[in-house]
């Protein structure tokens, strides 16, 4: 949950914000976004984008690690490997080396809401990643001898990130406890008895069951123009036959009754500690205020070496070396405002715990100061436009909206709205939301590292990239 910290100086950031906000909207300025779908459902979007002769190619499949059964946990994941192993036309392996062989890159992802496939490339190869992508959404080989060896690559996958890693556990111990019924608590990569359990024809039936067409959206950003990559899109996609969807089923989180608090016991040097509770995700990004107070709310706690957490509990109290406070406000499912924090040695999490209430209870109790306000606001603002630098981010945007059902042309309304948020929101998304009835509580207890090993740095996150 930690993010990038480039200033330390609210005037700096304020003046950078401004500088970047009038460039980047100029530079939207530039670019224009166009979207039609075919007859078979593929949604094709351009974002066109001229600073380079480069263009991302992304193809999002809606059906993630949320879409999945009870004992078939990880298959998403499982797939989205599988979709390396060929078709009758580009055997197993030749997808990547194609890509590379024309100068791009590629990769894959699998998350709770979504499974995507990427490449960026020099504008002119744009036709080679379409036509493979299409050829893998029709035509893949799921040949059970490399079922075999992938569904092994996934396990020590799983071995290396989660089960020897104690942070991973303890954020898949707190998912299992802060979700009772949504399928968001069980983990993108799958529970290792499933995994175990798996079969090619699992791969088979999810293959079947999500990868159409209408099912899909492909999201192109850079030198291009919107009506070429249409035409390309129907070449090669448009043959591609709808498939009828599976009946998706409204998951319903029941309202949590009073705190949870769950400890996970693994080898580790220090404590760890993982807060949570649910709160409003966007639904209608024109008119929301809470998500965007609560995205204020993470910069105040957790913006920059100035934010309150890292002032008060790591350089002032020294009773932690780490804290971090994070909020995505896009998915499919509920989302979750959490903070984390590693106590410092000699320090329990418990009274880190305790530390953090202190903070959060102080600003329900005070609010925060209009400087502090339009400090926090420029830090978030500019984030946002540095991220929207990137081509490939951009794409991203799109992608993840999409998949989860907003309206990715009201992308641009966040500056408006984080703009638009008071100091009165902030404390008041803060009383309403951060309540000990809803928090979960997830606490790493350190056993002791076996002779000679290091602990291992923390991946966070809980998609996958290939």
């Amino acid at each position: 949950m930690r993010v990038p910290k480039p200033f330390s100086n609210g005037k700096t950031m304020r003046v950078l914000a401004c500088l970047l906000l009038s460039l980047g909207l100029a530079t939207n300025a530039l670019a224009t976004v166009a979207e039609r779908t075919l007859a078979n459902g593929l949604k094709v979007i351009v974002k066109t984008d001229r600073r380079a002769p480069v263009v991302v190619s992304q193809v999002w499949y809606r059906a993630g690690s949320m879409d999945e059964s009870y004992g078939e946990t990880g298959v998403a994941h499982v797939l989205e490997h599988m979709m390396f192993k060929g078709t009758q036309a580009v055997p197993a392996g030749e997808f990547s080396k194609q890509i590379a062989a024309a100068g791009g890159r590629e990769n894959a992802f699998t998350s709770r809401d979504h499974t995507a496939y990427f490449q960026t490339l020099q504008k002119d190869r744009l036709e080679l990643a379409l036509k493979l992508e299409a050829d893998r959404m029709a035509n893949l080989i799921l040949a059970p001898e490399e079922f075999a060896k992938e569904i092994q690559v996934v396990m020590e996958e799983r071995r290396m990130r989660t089960e020897d890693e104690p942070h991973a556990l303890v954020y898949e111990s707190f998912t299992a406890a802060a979700y009772q019924a949504h399928p968001y608590r069980h983990p993108v990569i799958g529970w290792m008895g499933d995994l175990k359990n798996m079969a090619v024809a699992d791969a088979q039936s999810w293959y079947r069951r999500w990868y159409a067409p209408n099912n899909a959206t492909l999201v192109v950003a850079g030198d291009v123009e919107p009506e070429q990559v249409f035409a390309l899109a129907e070449r090669y996609f448009g043959p591609i036959p709808a498939r009828a969807l599976p009946e998706r089923k409204m998951h319903i989180e029941p309202k949590q009754p009073g705190m949870k608090r769950v400890v996970t016991r693994a080898p580790a040097k220090l404590p760890y500690l993982l807060m949570g509770w649910p709160v409003p995700k966007l639904a209608a990004p024109d008119k929301d205020w809470e998500p965007y107070a609560l995205k204020v709310l993470v910069g105040v706690l957790d913006g920059n070496a100035s934010a309150r957490l890292s002032q008060r509990l790591v350089n002032e109290r020294k009773i932690a070396t780490q804290v971090g406070a994070g909020y995505d406000d896009s998915a499919r499912g509920p989302v979750q405002f959490m903070l984390d924090a590693t106590p410092a040695e000699g320090h329990g999490a418990d009274e880190v715990r305790a530390a953090l209430k202190q903070e959060i209870a102080r600003i329900q109790r005070e609010g925060i100061s209009d400087k502090e306000l339009q400090r926090v606001k420029a830090q978030v603002l500019a984030g946002q436009v540095f991220q929207r630098d990137s081509l490939f981010y951009q794409a991203m945007q799109i992608g993840e909206w999409a998949t989860a059902g907003l309206d990715y042309r009201m992308l641009d309304r966040r500056f408006d709205r984080i703009k638009a948020v008071t100091a009165e929101q902030v404390r008041e998304v803060a009383k309403r939301y951060l309540i000990d009835e809803t928090l979960t509580v997830a606490v790493l207890d350190p056993l002791p590292l076996p002779a000679g090993r290091a602990e291992r740095p923390m991946m966070k996150g809980d998609g996958h990239v290939r």
